[in-house]
């Protein structure tokens, strides 16, 4: 892989807050309109549920219902709002496994727009927790889901990620099995199903950028797993305009969208450019090499080899097609279902691999 370009390297940094002297990038400004929607999101406390939040304050919208089960950030998000007009925002400390507490929230509220955020997302953290990511990653969202379509929702925008694509890790199968179960009810039902995915969030709870700031306040060395390592970055601004503009499309045949990331960018090259900024400014700071974690690859992708990308009418949204236009089939959940917290996590590992 080539060395990342500088210009997209320094990007990153200024929107990460990284770059020494420089302001973050001005965030990007919508209005959708969603005037006839009670919008409900899922993980509303989370990287991209609160910012998706923040933007709908500024839509119009008949109603919005923010759930969460963290507590402490759900209620950092209602202090966020304290001085927004919140008279028709609802916010919820629900979880979203328990089927009584969402069917009870379906029926007070009836949303007709769900955007689903809540997630277990941290890879190396969910291989040694494997039925906690199968319990919310695959069947909470099962779960919402199914409701959506019981209570009549006419669209659910599910936000997955670029881990989903050849999966190797607990994280990127549950959300691509969440994926799968999407794309055959998108086909079995008139509630309009459509996948985002994207890869790194900046400032988002575990991104490299954010643990590399954390370093250097610290004083700390930045600590890269391996020289070939790249990932795809996106801002929490622009991918979350990008899910609501997603949100207003009306095609149902084709319902799994990318966003245009640009190329992908080496670890280490933001790393080392890191370095060279901050010893301009005479603070020394070290990269010490690791290894790679439990469930991580050196590369992600944003499609397979069986997919292919196809431009819309935005430059900055593709859609992901099947290159074999195969029907989506029903997936049998009693296998998965009868997992339990002590099977061995590799054999939990080979039974997620059967329905990716």
């Amino acid at each position: 892989m080539n060395k990342s370009t500088p210009s997209n390297i320094d990007r990153l940094l200024i929107d990460s807050g990284l770059f020494p002297g420089k302001k973050t990038s001005k965030k990007l400004l919508n209005n959708f309109n969603f005037s006839n929607e009670i919008i409900l999101i899922t993980g509303a406390a989370g990287s991209i549920g609160n910012e998706l939040s923040k933007q709908l304050l500024r839509c119009s919208f008949k109603k919005l219902i923010l759930i969460d089960i963290a507590e402490s950030p759900l209620y950092d998000l209602i202090k966020d709002m304290e001085f927004e007009d919140t008279s028709k925002v609802h916010f919820s400390l629900l979880n979203i496994t328990k089927k009584q507490s969402l069917r009870q929230l379906f029926e007070t509220y009836k949303p007709t727009l769900v955007f689903h955020a809540a997630a277990y997302k941290h890879v190396p953290l969910l291989e040694d927790n494997p039925y906690e990511a199968i319990e919310l990653n695959i069947f909470g969202t099962k779960l919402l889901a199914d409701l959506s379509v019981e209570y009549g929702t006419k669209k659910f925008v599910f936000i997955s990620t670029d881990k989903a694509v050849n999966p190797i890790s607990v994280m990127g199968m549950s959300k691509r099995i969440a994926e799968n179960y999407l794309n055959y009810l998108s086909i079995k039902s008139k509630t309009r199903f459509s996948i985002t995915r994207f890869g790194n969030i900046l400032g988002s709870n575990g991104s490299v950028l954010t643990l590399f700031k954390k370093q250097i306040e610290s004083s700390m060395p930045l600590t890269v797993t391996n020289k070939s390592m790249s990932r795809y970055f996106i801002s929490k601004s622009k991918a979350c305009t990008l899910i609501l503009r997603v949100a207003t499309f009306h095609s149902k045949e084709n319902n799994i969208f990318t966003f245009n990331m640009g190329e992908s960018i080496k670890i280490i090259d933001l790393a080392e450019r890191l370095v060279l900024l901050y010893s301009n400014i005479g603070k020394k700071i070290d990269i010490k090499m690791t290894e790679l974690r439990p469930g991580e690859k050196l590369h992600e992708h944003i499609v397979s080899k069986h997919e292919t990308l196809i431009p819309t009418d935005n430059k900055n949204i593709l859609l992901v097609k099947s290159k074999n236009n195969f029907e989506p089939k029903q997936i049998d959940f009693t296998e998965l279902a009868n997992i339990t917290p002590n099977i061995p996590h590799l054999e939990i590992k080979s039974i997620l691999k059967k329905y990716v």
